[in-house]
């Protein structure tokens, strides 16, 4: 089942410093939100905040009707919310299996004693997370690297198998924080067919953070955009483009518009 994340008023301060103010917005089931805005300006704090990392200061944090504050991180990804990082955090020791395999575990019904045991249960268990696994691997093009080890992937394919990892918990709600982030336009136009793939095929809501505008402006169906930690401006591509304290604040009085997302 879909899930409506829900922020209301949500404030965190660190000391003296509001890194983010009663910040208010909600993401629907199977949209494709953006949230942009200059550097400092809260979005990657607002993942932090909705994954567990921090807990609000003041305001409400809501998903599917569960309260998020005071959950740990791991327990907001069996709710249903999973994320990638700015900066690629594979496990560079293990194998492309392993990597999307060790996602897959939180969802395994048995525990340790059950692993030790080696019963007949388990074995069937094992092969139907191999064929999981694989079956991912393969809609993403990186089943023939199963064995690769993550760090001799290319920086497009670390960050596709960072997704793919993130997948693999059953997300009903992805958040990507500058997926673009070091790729060269080739790539750009390859992740945005990815990020629309992903919402198509697995029927879930994304929501990215970005600074590459082509991108942002090209796949995003909403877009809310922060600045000093408030929300100035929410709406959809052409909106936001047009809008006067988006250009003063972030994009710019020569900014390139570019379209919105395709259909």
């Amino acid at each position: 089942m879909s899930a409506k994340l829900e922020l209301d008023n949500v404030t965190i301060q660190f000391g003296g410093l509001k890194a983010v103010g009663d910040l208010s917005f909600t993401i629907n089931p199977g949209e494709l939100i953006g949230l942009i805005g200059p550097n400092g300006a809260g979005k990657t704090t607002v993942f932090n905040l909705i994954t567990g990392v921090y807990v609000p200061t003041a305001g409400r944090i809501s998903f599917n009707g569960i309260s998020l504050p005071g959950h740990k991180p791991h327990q907001i990804t069996r709710i249903g919310i999973s994320r990638t990082f700015q900066n690629i955090r594979l496990f560079p020791s293990l194998s492309v299996f392993d990597n999307v395999r060790s996602a897959f575990i939180m969802h395994l019904p048995h525990g340790i004693a059950h692993a030790l045991v080696r019963g007949r249960a388990f074995h069937d268990e094992e092969r139907e997370l191999e064929s999981d696994v694989l079956d991912l691997l393969d809609i993403f093009g990186l089943k023939d690297a199963q064995h690769t080890s993550c760090n001799a992937l290319s920086y497009g394919d670390q960050r596709r198998l960072e997704i793919v990892r993130a997948l693999a918990t059953k997300p009903k709600l992805l958040l990507l924080d500058e997926p673009a982030a070091g790729m060269n336009p080739t790539e750009k136009e390859e992740l945005m067919k990815l990020i629309r793939f992903i919402k198509g095929k697995f029927n879930i809501a994304i929501m990215l953070v970005e600074h590459d505008m082509k991108v942002v402006m090209g796949i995003c169906e909403r877009i809310v955009v922060l600045n000093y930690g408030e929300k100035i401006a929410e709406g959809t591509p052409q909106e936001v483009q047009k809008n006067p304290d988006v250009i003063a604040a972030y994009l710019g009085a020569d900014h390139e518009v570019v379209g919105g997302a395709a259909a």
